[in-house]
């Protein structure tokens, strides 16, 4: 399976993040924004990324002066052409993807896979309309892209094996420990997990049970102890089994949160425009120090999880050399 260059459109927080990690595992990536200075960001986090990489994760130095000459800057999506992988990671708006999947597929042949790099919106719904449906598939990074394996691959009900398999080779060649969402719905699996979550934590804070400080406090010092190495299913096991979670969990189910609307806490702050540490109003108030010393601290337990599934469940991944291979 010969994959050698990806084309990425879109280069806001993710976007950027993906071209790095690409760039970082020896593949060419020919981007495209529509937001010119938004390149200007994108090569200082890029370089930013492969310094952590040479750094902590032990890839080579020589990849400081290589980058860059696998790094192409285009003005339009037409110019994306010549990539044998396309991943869309614009804003998270059907619309606008819609918009771009227009030029794209005006622009490719039809066997080029395009993946949209999404959080929530159903992949089936992002194939209805397109010329090549099949090719179209889902592919959810997250933040920092270059450094955690995380990575969700969707399958739309119209999404070809081959879509698939294409996805999931990128994946090994960038390090990923991606996981095959084989029915397609909104959040997919890790979302989803999360929403349901955050929705507990907001009933518990609009209950008055605690302030969102002592929430915190009560899961980073429960669930934060585990979750980077154990998902829920592997913790049920570790901790007691089945029989002692159905015996624990079946008094207090009736009593969770099942609101189908937005929580309120969350719908008040968005309605007066909090976007957290971007403009320093959230769930906690920061100044410019605070919402570094908060960046750096997850940044840092990132590179801690890291550490310990590279040396616990060690994976193999391809090399720089190995990205034309079959």
């Amino acid at each position: 399976m010969n994959l050698q260059t990806v084309g990425i459109a879109g280069l806001g927080l993710l976007g950027r993040g993906i071209a790095g990690c690409l760039l970082a595992h020896g593949l060419r990536v020919i981007a495209y924004t529509p937001a010119q200075d938004e390149f200007v960001t994108a090569r200082r986090v890029i370089a930013e990324a492969v310094e952590e990489l040479i750094t902590r994760a032990g890839m080579p130095a020589s990849l400081r002066d290589t980058w860059s000459e696998r790094f192409i800057e285009v003005d339009s999506p037409a110019a994306l052409a010549s990539a044998d992988f396309i991943i869309e990671s614009i804003i998270e708006a059907a619309e606008a993807k819609q918009r771009l999947f227009d030029a794209l597929e005006a622009a490719l042949p039809s066997h080029v896979t395009i993946a949209s790099n999404t959080s929530a919106i159903p992949i089936t719904s992002l194939q209805q309309g397109r010329l090549h449906p099949q090719r179209f598939i889902g592919m959810h990074w997250a933040e920092p892209a270059h450094a955690n394996r995380f990575l969700e691959i969707i399958r739309g009900n119209l999404t070809s094996d081959s879509a698939v398999q294409h996805a999931l080779h990128l994946a090994s060649l960038t390090g990923k420990e991606p996981c095959v969402v084989e029915h397609d719905l909104p959040g997919f699996i890790a979302n989803r997990i999360g929403y349901a979550m955050y929705r507990e934590a907001c009933n518990l804070l609009s209950l008055g049970i605690a302030d969102a400080e002592t929430i915190d406090l009560a899961f980073r010092n429960s669930v934060g102890l585990w979750a980077g190495v154990c998902g829920p299913f592997r913790w049920i096991d570790l901790t007691g089994g089945p029989v002692l979670y159905a015996r624990a969990m079946e008094p207090v189910m009736p009593t969770l949160c099942r609101e189908t609307a937005l929580p309120t806490p969350l719908a008040d702050l968005a309605a007066n425009g909090c976007t957290g540490i971007n403009n320093g109003t959230g769930f906690y108030q920061y100044t410019a120090a605070d919402a570094e010393r908060w960046v750096h601290a997850y940044r840092e337990n990132v590179w801690a999880v890291h550490r310990t599934l590279q040396s616990v469940f060690p994976k193999q991944t391809a090399s720089s050399a190995d990205t034309g291979s079959t």
